[in-house]
């Protein structure tokens, strides 16, 4: 191996003859500029051997004490494990060639804290890259935009603190992503929400950050199959009842995220001690949240309504049964009918549309049951305000009645033979209408009621008034009794007189 090199050492010795004095200072000159010339021989090289591992299209350097990424990896790659080393940046030139068939990367364990922006330009075929258990702690907008094809993403134990929105922009195929025990102190949103997420990812775990406050309308709106897969337990978030409203649902539905990590969702108790509580144990003494319950869908007459059949995974073959146990059939002249998605449409709806609907979800891998109850109001959807117009009417209608009724008992004028008659002055009235009114009266002070005792033997009337049973006005009782037993009644004038003049008191 060393025969070129002596050659071209002896080569210099006859273009500079002083140096024949110093043999062994030519010697390490000629050792010297032939390693340089050597290609390859400058960087340090893949070696099989003694630094790594190679088996097939396995490259395996872990534990290997090593700084730099070795050169000369073969393009027939596949898999390069570079765990536990001492690999503190990932520049772009560590790989000078495009290794189009490596699509496992593992650089866990390893004090990496630089990411070049173009650290992933010649390996855009990875579909698995481990970047665990390192001190990163900035990812920066479009640093995996590369990695298109990429669908595992492991992050979690560093020291990452801030994630650009962008970060993780490009990455289409992206299908887990693992973010925990870091210094996430922002849910990323960003990467669920309805126009922005990353359409395959089925699963993210941001557990074990420092994040208190959770968007849990957000949250709650997004599909199962999401849900199913996000984990957010062992974070600092403090206590509120949409918060175990928000799990109790998941549970209910029977979610991995919630299921599997149940003691380990926990939240911070409003007050200056700051305790910390199981987020399921909320419904008890701690905040006696109420305790959730599943919400009926509702629905009005002839409306077109969606039912949704929200499964824990994508891609799901789905079954409809009405109620009744009437299966949904496609050609069928039912008003229901399934969408391609999987959901059922009723157009339009009726009031015998009522009811629970089963929804059975089938896949290789696991089955599914949902249960959707709908409630059908009985108006439509625009006359439910006549409805609410009419109600407002009947009130009004009542209070007004109310009113008349107050009005009519309270302010209803004095009968005629209560009122002073006409001619006579106001103190003049009569001691008849005196005793046999019934109706109180109103206005002059000095008609108020009072207590008249009569007695037929004095020839003098009580308040001046002359004796009844004096002759002069025999006439006139006789008339007046007359006159008030009129169709009630028949008596005779001295029962009618001994009957309203006795020595019972009266009240008028």
């Amino acid at each position: 191996m060393l025969q070129p090199s002596s050659r071209t050492g002896d080569g210099l010795l006859k273009t500079l003859p002083h140096w024949s004095e110093c043999p062994g200072r030519v010697l390490s000159l000629t050792l010297c500029i032939a390693l340089l010339w050597l290609p390859g021989a400058a960087a340090s090289t893949l070696n099989c051997h003694k630094t790594c591992i190679c088996a097939s299209n396995i490259v395996s350097c872990s534990k290997m004490n090593l700084t730099t990424i070795p050169t000369g990896l073969p393009l027939y790659t596949a898999v390069l494990d570079l765990s536990y080393n001492g690999i503190e940046h990932l520049r772009s030139e560590w790989t000078p060639v495009k290794l189009l068939k490596l699509h496992n990367l593992l650089l866990s364990h390893n004090g990496l804290h630089f990411l070049s922006l173009e650290a992933f330009q010649n390996v855009k075929q990875l579909r698995y890259l481990d970047l665990s258990s390192n001190n990163l702690q900035l990812l920066e907008e479009f640093i995996f935009e590369p990695l298109v094809n990429l669908e595992v993403l492991l992050l979690y134990n560093n020291q990452v603190s801030q994630i650009e929105r962008s970060a993780f922009l490009g990455m289409i195929n992206l299908q887990k992503l693992y973010l925990s025990q870091n210094q996430i102190s922002r849910f990323p949103m960003e990467l669920v929400k309805e126009k922005s997420r990353l359409e395959k990812l089925s699963l993210l775990d941001v557990s074990s950050n420092k994040i208190k406050t959770l968007p849990i309308d957000e949250l709650q709106a997004l599909p199962a199959w999401i849900k199913n897969g996000l984990y957010f337990h062992n974070n600092p978030v403090l206590c509120h009842c949409d918060l175990y409203t928000l799990l109790a649902h998941w549970y209910i539905r029977k979610l991995n995220s919630a299921m599997d990590f149940k003691d380990d969702y926990t939240c911070i108790l409003p007050g200056p001690q700051k305790n910390k509580v199981g987020i399921f144990d909320l419904s008890g003494d701690s905040m006696n949240c109420s305790t959730f319950q599943e919400a009926d869908e509702e629905a009005f007459l002839e409306q077109r309504l969606i039912l949704g059949c929200d499964t824990k995974r994508r891609g799901m073959l789905k079954t409809w049964i009405m109620p009744g146990n009437v299966v949904v059939t496609a050609g069928s002249n039912q008003t229901a009918k399934v969408l391609p998605d999987g959901n059922l449409q009723i157009n339009p709806v009726r009031n015998e549309d009522s009811g629970t609907y089963t929804c059975f979800a089938m896949s290789e891998a696991i089955n599914e049951t949902i249960y959707v109850v709908l409630k059908v109001h009985n108006f439509t959807m625009h006359g439910g305000g006549d409805s609410l117009n009419t109600a407002y009417t009947t009130l009004v209608g009542c209070l007004a009645s109310v009113v008349l009724v107050l009005m009519y008992l309270y302010l209803t004028p004095c009968r005629c033979f209560c009122c002073p008659n006409k001619g006579k002055t106001p103190g003049d009235d009569s001691i008849h209408s005196s005793m046999l009114s019934v109706t109180p009266t109103h206005g002059d002070p000095a008609l108020n009621r009072h207590v008249a005792f009569i007695d037929s033997k004095d020839s003098q009337g009580q308040n001046g008034k002359l004796n009844p049973s004096g002759d002069d006005d025999d006439d006139d009782l006789d008339a007046e009794a007359g006159s008030l037993m009129k169709g009630k009644r028949k008596k005779s004038v001295a029962e009618s007189i001994s009957s309203v003049f006795s020595d019972t008191p009266m009240v008028v």
